[in-house]
This record gives C-alpha cells, sequence and structure tokens, in this order.
C-alpha cells in the first residue's frame, strides 16, 4: 500500500523473485533508498496445525461462513485462506477499519462472532454480535470482548460456540419441565378439575413443585458433560 502512495515500481532485477514469494504467501518488505527500491525481504509465518483444526470444527458445528479481516498484504491472506478453508478473506484493512468490515457482514445478514487479540481488533471485537478475546492477547482487547478465552488455542473459539448451544437447549428444557410441573399441579391441586373427578391433593402438589426443582437442578449439572477441551473434538 505504501508502494501504491509513493508510486514505486518494483525492479524487474527483483520482480521474478518476489512473485515466487507471494505465490507461496509470503509477505514481501521492500528497501528503499532516495525513492528507489533496492531490494526485498521475504517473512513468512508458519500457520499452526490448530488453525487448521479450529476451522474445520467451526465448519462441522454449522458456522455458515468463516472470515478472515487483516492488515497483511492480499496475496499472504489468499494463500493462508487457501490452505485453512477460510469462506472470505478482508486483506490490507486498515486497524480503524476493521469495525467497518464487522458492520457490512452485519448488514448482510450475518450474526457476527469476532476473535481478536490485539489494540487494533477493540472496536471490532465491540461491534460485533459477540466479541471474543484471546486470553493472551492486550487488556483493551479483553476488556471490549464479551467473552474471553483462556490461552490462546483458536480451537477454543468451538468450545465456546458449543457450550453456548447446550446452555440455550437446557434452559428451554428447564422452563419445560418447570412449567409443565407446575401447569399440571397446581391447577389439579386448587381443584380445577374435581368437576371431573380428578383431584390432586394439595401436599403431592407441593412434593410435585419440588420435585421440579430438583430435575431442573440436575439437568443443569449435565452441562458438565459438554466436552470443552480443544483435544477431545
Amino acid at each position: 500500500m505504501l508502494l501504491r502512495e509513493r508510486n514505486l515500481a518494483v525492479p524487474e532485477l527483483i520482480r521474478t523473485e518476489i512473485e515466487v514469494w507471494t505465490s507461496r504467501g509470503a509477505a514481501v518488505l521492500y528497501l528503499v533508498r532516495d525513492q528507489e527500491i533496492i531490494g526485498a525481504l521475504a517473512l513468512e509465518d508458519k500457520i499452526r496445525p490448530e488453525a487448521r483444526q479450529a476451522i474445520v470444527d467451526l465448519h462441522a458445528i454449522g458456522i455458515e461462513r468463516v472470515v478472515m479481516i487483516t492488515g497483511d498484504a492480499q496475496q499472504v491472506a489468499d494463500a493462508v485462506a487457501a490452505e485453512l478453508g477460510i469462506d472470505e478473506v478482508s486483506a490490507e484493512v486498515l486497524p480503524e477499519d476493521k469495525q467497518n468490515k464487522v458492520a457490512e457482514l452485519q448488514t448482510r445478514g450475518f450474526r457476527v462472532a469476532m476473535v481478536g487479540d490485539g489494540v487494533n481488533d477493540a472496536p471490532a471485537l465491540a461491534r460485533a454480535d459477540v466479541g471474543l478475546a484471546i486470553g493472551a492477547g492486550t487488556d483493551v482487547a479483553i476488556e471490549s470482548a464479551g467473552v474471553v478465552l483462556a490461552g490462546n488455542d483458536p480451537r477454543s473459539v468451538t468450545g465456546v460456540i458449543r457450550l453456548s448451544k447446550a446452555s440455550y437447549r437446557k434452559m428451554r428444557q428447564n422452563l419445560a419441565w418447570a412449567a409443565g410441573y407446575n401447569i399440571i399441579a397446581i391447577p389439579l391441586a386448587a381443584g380445577a378439575l374435581s368437576w371431573a373427578g380428578i383431584t390432586l391433593a394439595p401436599a403431592i402438589g407441593a412434593i410435585m413443585m419440588s420435585l421440579s426443582t430438583i430435575v431442573v437442578a440436575v439437568n443443569a449439572q449435565l452441562l458438565r458433560r459438554v466436552e470443552l477441551s480443544p483435544e477431545s473434538y
């Protein structure tokens, strides 16, 4: 981006080598002197195996679209996305524009969960429907997020989604259990169907209400069975 702003052209002497670097996803740094490019360096990050598995896990649990928003060069982002199986890439994004990218996804009808760890990610974490900060990240990112992941394993994102879905299921189940007991027991104990010969002793109704509390508590404890460790996926 800086080269385009300064209208600097890559010398033919190093153009072929640079094309090889960029084709494999390397980030290229240029050495400039007196408004002339005199050299270049290639930097490549090794992709963590956990990142690849994290994308597989997200797709496996039904996440519709995995998007990468990065300030890295387009060719670097494309190479990483292709290797990891990422669905969409927004590259060369300035720090202040990350939240705009999140907003753009929201206007397209997506509910966005943003994962980040740096100062530059804080506005996007706050803008997303759910912000997930890496526990090893900066304090400002952690304060801007709604969820903080312990450690820096990206596979933990799947664990958060699994736990949230399981918790929602338990909430609905417990509501059904509690409402079911009370809707049946209270009217019967009050004699609502006594005209049809159907009655329930108040003491039995009280016992059933207490039983509903026990069932709800036991059902909630079953959340402990949800596998959250990345190694268990």
